[in-house]
């Protein structure tokens, strides 16, 4: 069987993906999920903030994933629901595995990679210490109180002030434990500023930053966490030790993109971001392979990640159009204080109106000016008042600036 797309997940961006493809005039769509709802990560985060940029009002998590599939019920597009994708060739073929149909093969003229991220577990930080009970991820623990109804502990730690860990703090305490520290390895926190104020400082729950878990104590459970400050090499300083009487650890230590798929395929990934190398389009390095959301790289907003993903499903109908078609292409550059850009390629002739770039600084800054300049040419110079690694920064450029440029496009952050 073939299909003219089909697309792996069926989280923010898999849907809103799937919708946008089909508005563009692709017809023969298929969504592969291995969950049995749609939605994704959208069905357990239960607060609001959702929605402001793609629908314009505040939505909960689930809310946004329920506004997303009743679009996609106006449309044919098929699904699959509770099967696992095994195997992606270069050629496009899709192996998977589901209880009703057993080992299949399909054939598609276009995938879109949208199979989101996962979390760093304990094993992959090297946290010292028992092996005990009481020690979970955030996004664990966030399934196991919103969807299953268990409270995964009375007396919280948290290690890592990412967006999920912030808001568990605050989740957590709304549900009666005592969230006793929020601790975070850099000098400042990876969530977003709302997130901060919104699950920290309105609960009075301090933050420990430039500091992590040096020990965990417990026979069969967390009895006791330590935790030190760290020099500015992230290395513990001895005689800083902090102990914390809990139950429970919970981590909130980074995503990982789930690229296992696309590396079997042999997409080119960035070593920066975990996720494919895109151009302009979310076109991978083969050819009708695109990918977005937080398989291309982990995202603060679900807004964005759709809207990402809406550009990519427009870009499979023009890609479908022109199948043979081949575009000369130039790199984009992270450059002073930038880690990464998205995309990494650009195609310009390729581009319809204006190129979005996507990035993110190293350090937290005030008052700095982005540049964006390929060569002798300055295409951009934007004054941003606060810059973040935790929070997502972009530009836009007029195709009118890009015709005619034969060098790098260099995306850099100073004075």
């Amino acid at each position: 069987m073939e299909y003219d797309l089909v697309i792996i997940g069926a989280g923010p961006a898999g849907l809103s993906a799937a919708v946008e493809a089909y508005n563009s005039g692709v017809k023969n769509i298929l969504i592969i999920e291995r969950d049995t709802a749609l939605g994704g990560i959208l069905n357990q985060c239960i607060h609001n903030g959702f929605g402001l940029s793609l629908f314009n009002e505040e939505l909960t998590g689930p809310e946004y994933a329920n506004r997303l599939v009743n679009m996609l019920k106006d449309t044919n597009v098929k699904v699959k629901s509770d099967t696992m994708v095994l195997h992606i060739t270069k050629d496009k073929e899709i192996h998977y595995v589901s209880k009703n149909e057993g080992y299949n093969v399909i054939k598609a003229k276009a995938i879109i990679l949208a199979m989101g991220c996962r979390e760093r577990s304990r094993g992959q930080i090297a946290i010292p210490g028992a092996r005990v009970a009481g020690i979970f991820t955030a996004g664990a623990a966030q399934k196991y109180c919103n969807i299953d109804g268990y409270l995964v502990g009375k007396r919280v730690v948290i290690l890592g002030s990412g967006d999920i860990g912030l808001i568990m703090a605050r989740r957590m305490t709304l549900e009666g434990a005592l969230v006793l520290a929020v601790v975070e390895l850099m000098p400042y926190s990876n969530g977003l500023t709302r997130n901060v104020v919104q699950c920290l400082e309105d609960y009075n729950i301090p933050l420990y930053l430039s500091h992590t878990v040096t020990d965990i104590i417990g026979k069969n459970r967390v009895e006791k966490v330590i935790v030190s400050k760290v020099d500015d090499n992230k290395n513990p300083i001895k005689g800083t030790e902090i102990t914390f009487d809990c139950d429970t650890l919970l981590l909130s230590v980074g995503l990982i993109p789930e690229n296992e798929l696309s590396k079997e395929a042999g997409i080119l990934l960035d070593p920066r971001t975990n996720g494919p190398v895109v151009y302009e389009n979310m076109e991978t390095s083969i050819n009708g392979i695109f990918a977005c959301g937080n398989v291309l790289h982990v995202h603060d907003l679900a807004d964005n990640a759709s809207i990402e993903a809406k550009r990519a499903g427009k870009a499979v109908k023009k890609y479908l159009d022109n199948i043979d078609k081949e575009y000369d292409y130039i790199e984009l550059e992270a450059k002073d204080n930038v880690s990464y850009t998205i995309p990494q390629r650009l195609r310009i002739d390729n581009v319809s109106d204006e190129l979005n770039i996507f990035f993110r600084v190293k350090n937290i800054m005030k008052d700095k000016y982005i540049y964006v300049t390929s060569g002798d040419n300055k295409l951009a110079k934007v004054k941003r008042l606060h810059l973040a690694p935790g929070e997502m920064e972009s530009i836009q450029i007029k195709k009118e600036k890009l015709i005619g440029l034969t060098q790098p496009i260099c995306v850099k952050v100073g004075d």
